[in-house]
């Protein structure tokens, strides 16, 4: 199920409570009883869905089905954190759920998952084991268990998790789903039982990154009510050409398939124009160590705590195990260990001026139910050795598929990741990896297409570096331009001069750049004649502000178009 496909059917007639109403059979076919904790009578989301039928219909996410992590407050519906003794029942939605709801979207249900957030296996649960929806014999993931596993049922469009420590992620991998842990602070934590509150991140998984962006556009609103809520810049897109990051050393947990796969996805990053370099990701995993080796810990202690000194028997074992071993950890220690995170995030700067995104395994590898519960605590760690690190250091992330292991029965993943305020970036570049067409992000920044001199790593490039390009494409022309080769003239080197011709034209080769306004009005002033910038018509469709040449260029000027572009120009003179 996704967001496309449900507004193509409203489009044509279909209903919100049509919908709705096949939902529900399929959650009666699906029949787990552990992916749910709060699944309402029929007749109450079909009451939902009627009030939505009243709403415009061109609201954003109108019809839209999802789930919520039973941790995210639902109003009027109970929220348990998945320990039933703690249950409470909210008079009004979380900030994010509220947003939603003013979408035009529909919660359906409250998930499953590892109690208190605590967990990346999705077992830590007195409510059973969701399910797998690919294979019931592979762990879930955790602790968004329940979430991650409506969306790969089809039991809804997207769902909402969270993500402190990889629970975000973890369990899209295993499920084969999107996964984005947005920058902390982007969505508001209103509503939210906390796990760690300085790292907490509401999270999204859906079927395609563009689902994940839909969404991502409704929910990224700064929440002044919420003191974690921050205002992120948000980055520019990669373009045609980015450096991802590849770690020279990578532990895979002795599992048979997942290095193999992570090798095909890197193959993968170099098709869609990324440049693999090669990096040290000590710091990263040093600091993922201070999340549950460190004082880190105790910040879940402080959000549940009290509750389980009042409740012991309520926790579930291996959480209260956690949970109490947590509680001893003083002030000094604290203050060293933040100390060291400052240290690990300074020695991560080297990697992020070498690279745009990482490029990392989701987890090192794949476990079974019974593998887990037969070795609860090392299994767990495992799966968070490429995930802890990421809301210590700032940094946003989404999971994406990557193929299947154990013979295709076990889906696994990897993660791109990068600095905070690089969410939407890198869901459009989640949404190449996954094969799908997502139309362009507008930048803010004006193109300007180069034919010549101008060509990255030729005599005139710095122009365009030294204002900060950022380059989009290699294409070329539509079939109406001629090109020459106009002489030096001073210090100006030969220079192409492109003319529209529709009888004698060719397709022409060509580089197109961005630059920010200002950058553009300065490089377009020192454009010398008799070159100028015009509207230039592209392959396929379209046309942008480009290198153009009054027809007096061509005096003295070779003609050169047979040969399709300036670089070949220049090889058949060397």
């Amino acid at each position: 199920m996704n967001i496309s496909e449900l507004k193509e059917r409203y489009a044509a007639g279909v209903k919100p409570s049509d919908v709705i109403g096949e939902i529900w059979e399929k959650i009666t076919a699906w029949d787990d009883p552990a992916i749910f904790i709060h699944l309402p009578e029929k007749y109450e989301l079909l009451e939902l869905a009627a009030t939505v039928e009243a709403m415009p219909p061109d609201l954003p996410l109108w019809g839209i089905p999802f789930v919520v992590k039973d941790n995210i407050d639902v109003a009027e519906w109970p929220t348990t954190a998945a320990c039933p003794e703690f249950a409470y029942v909210p008079t009004g939605d979380a900030e994010v759920v509220r947003l939603l709801r003013a979408a035009g979207a529909i919660p359906i249900a409250k998930a499953n998952l590892d109690q208190f957030a605590t967990g990346l296996v999705g077992t830590r649960t007195p409510y059973g084991i969701a399910r797998n929806a690919i294979d019931a014999g592979f762990l879930p993931g955790g602790s968004s268990s329940g979430s991650a596993s409506a969306v790969a049922a089809g039991l809804c469009a997207f769902s909402l998790g969270t993500d402190t420590a990889g629970s975000g992620r973890v369990p899209a991998a295993f499920q084969e789903l999107i996964g984005w842990k947005p920058t902390k602070g982007l969505l508001s934590n209103r509503g939210l039982v906390p796990a760690c509150r300085s790292l907490d991140c509401i999270s999204v998984f859906a079927n395609s990154a563009a689902d994940a962006l839909s969404v991502a556009k409704v929910v990224s609103v700064y929440d002044g009510k919420d003191s974690f809520s921050r205002r992120i810049a948000a980055a520019d897109p990669t373009g045609a050409s980015f450096r991802f990051g590849v770690p020279t050393a990578l532990d895979f947990a002795g599992d048979p398939d997942t290095p193999g796969l992570y090798s095909e996805a890197v193959e993968r990053m170099k098709s869609l124009g990324g440049v693999a370099v090669e990096i040290d990701l000590t710091p990263f995993t040093e600091a993922a160590k201070l999340l549950y080796e460190g004082p880190w810990v105790a910040e879940r202690w402080a959000a549940v705590g009290e509750f389980v000194e009042k409740n012991p028997d309520a926790i579930f074992p291996v959480t209260r195990t956690i949970l109490e071993g947590s509680k001893d950890w003083d002030a000094a220690t604290t203050f060293k260990a933040q100390h060291k995170l400052k240290e690990f995030a300074r020695a991560a700067e080297a990697v992020w001026a070498a690279v745009d995104v990482l490029l990392l395994p989701t987890t090192p590898r794949l476990y079974t139910v019974d593998e887990n519960l037969a070795d609860p605590y090392v299994t767990n760690a495992v799966l968070g050795r490429y995930t802890n690190f990421m809301n210590l250091l700032d940094l946003s992330a989404v999971a994406v598929p990557a193929g299947r292991a154990r013979g295709g029965r076990a889906p696994w993943g990897v993660t791109l990741a990068a600095p905070a305020g690089w969410d939407t970036t890198l869901l459009e570049l989640a949404g190449k990896f996954h094969g799908e067409s997502l139309p362009p992000r507008s930048s803010g920044k004006i193109p300007v297409l180069v034919c010549g001199a101008h060509l990255e790593g030729l005599a005139l490039h710095w122009q365009l570096a030294d204002r900060g390009a950022t380059l989009v494409a290699r294409t070329r022309t539509a079939p109406v331009y001629r090109m020459y080769a106009m002489p030096p003239a001073g210090v100006i080197p030969p220079r192409p001069a492109l003319i529209h011709d529709d009888v004698k034209g060719a397709s022409i080769e060509v580089e197109v750049w961005e630059l920010a306004p200002a950058a553009f009005g300065d490089f377009v002033s020192k454009i010398p004649g008799p070159l100028g910038i015009g509207k230039v018509k592209l392959e396929g469709g379209g046309e942008i502000p480009g290198f153009i040449a009054e027809p007096r260029a061509v005096e003295g000027a070779e003609e050169i178009t047979h040969l399709g572009g300036w670089r070949a120009w220049l090889s058949q003179k060397a």
